[in-house]
């Protein structure tokens, strides 16, 4: 089963004390952030404490200096799922990375990458008049896949024509998109966002990661031999610490914008989430761990 919720939702913390309890259950993380090595304090990585009471799977997967994509952690997540059930043990999936989910959730064809023609697309997108030309472009290719997006999202469309142009078949031939909910295997629990509340608890967390010491784990991220990748540099909070480090950037300000910026990537999360149907929220009042609980109890690997 999975667990799924916004950032600081407490669904990391619910999580391990089900599986704690119930002693038959080991965790797999799906976060795009914490895959990263030495990115531990800003990405709420579970403590060591957390970690030898339970199992956890897909931490620790990548260098901070290399780009990790959504296939690899598809493949490690197959990987750990088939380690799992080979034990005779129970998976439950925890974490707030929408795509990264869907992928192991729905088993997705993920396409892959063409980087030069990525780069001649987004080339062609900054000149005048170039977002319109590109889909009209993707139209003519591939109606299905224009049909799914707007001119106005460009990376959504450089990234239809990446696959069309990269792979010589249309970027719909993958499969029918993430605004599809097929059946799955897997029962998906949620937690569901108080705006209100997550707010505060964003500001709080935050506040405590300084204090322990965020802003020497970016200093120490900065310099590392091969830097930061692309990926890496986007993660909230270690982006924002960054412009303070590299550029200097008055810190408070540094501090206001990673809270601002990952109060409004929870409002996307909840976004996400909540338009799969599939997903069973946990109601005001109930007990949560009991939901996951008897989830866990279903059969098989549900």
């Amino acid at each position: 089963m999975a667990l799924v919720g916004t950032t600081a939702s407490g669904k990391s913390a619910l999580a391990t004390a089900v599986a704690s309890r119930r002693g038959d259950t080991e965790l797999v993380c799906v976060d795009s952030m914490t895959v990263y090595r030495h990115m531990d304090i800003g990405t709420a990585k579970p403590t060591a404490g957390a970690r030898a009471a339970v199992p956890h799977h897909l931490l620790d997967l990548a260098d901070p200096a290399e780009e990790f994509t959504v296939s690899e952690f598809q493949r490690a997540a197959r990987r750990a799922l088939a380690d799992i059930a080979g034990r005779g043990r129970r998976a439950l999936l925890v974490g707030g990375t929408g795509l990264y989910l869907r992928s192991v959730v729905d088993d997705l064809e993920i396409p892959g990458r063409w980087p030069e023609v990525a780069e001649a697309l987004a080339a062609e997108a900054d000149r005048p008049g170039g977002p319109a030309l590109l889909y009209a472009r993707l139209a003519a290719l591939d109606p299905l896949a224009a049909a799914r997006t707007t001119e106005e999202n460009r990376r959504r469309v450089v990234r239809a024509l990446e696959v069309t142009v990269g792979s010589g078949r249309p970027f719909s031939s993958f499969g029918p998109g993430l605004t599809a909910y097929p059946p799955t295997r897997f029962v998906l629990i949620g937690l569901p966002y108080d705006p209100g509340a997550t707010d505060r608890r964003i500001a709080e967390r935050f506040a405590r990661w300084m204090d322990e010491g965020l802003l020497d784990e970016v200093r120490a991220l900065a310099v590392r031999p091969g830097g930061l990748s692309r990926t890496a540099r986007q993660a909230l909070g270690y982006r924002e610490l960054l412009a303070h480090v590299e550029g200097g950037a008055p810190l408070e300000a540094c501090v206001e914008e990673a809270v601002r910026r990952t109060r409004a990537f929870a409002r996307r999360q909840w976004a996400w989430f909540r338009r799969d149907p599939r997903v069973r929220w946990v109601a005001p009042g109930e007990d949560a761990a009991a939901v996951v609980h008897g989830a866990l109890e279903g059969d098989g690997e549900r």
